[in-house]
């Protein structure tokens, strides 16, 4: 399988279709390309798409991060 960044795929297949091949809103697409999430785009030769996103383990959003920082500090 091809690993291509989402930016990337989006670029020559527009927002619409990745939307469509993902299962998946426009507006997903937008979000997720505002957010900067490292997301990939596997095609295989079959012509399957997924997705796969690469963020660390564990995982906090800023509020449960600011939550936690406020813990530690105690």
């Amino acid at each position: 399988m091809k690993k291509i960044p989402l930016s990337i795929y989006v670029k020559n297949n527009g927002q619409h279709k990745t939307a469509e091949e993902l299962g998946l809103t426009q507006g997903a697409i937008s979000k997720a390309l505002r957010g900067g999430r490292k997301i990939f785009i596997d095609a295989n030769s079959s012509g399957k798409v997924q997705a796969v996103e690469i963020r660390p383990f564990p995982f906090f959003s800023n509020s449960k991060r600011q939550k936690k920082d406020a813990h530690d500090d105690n």
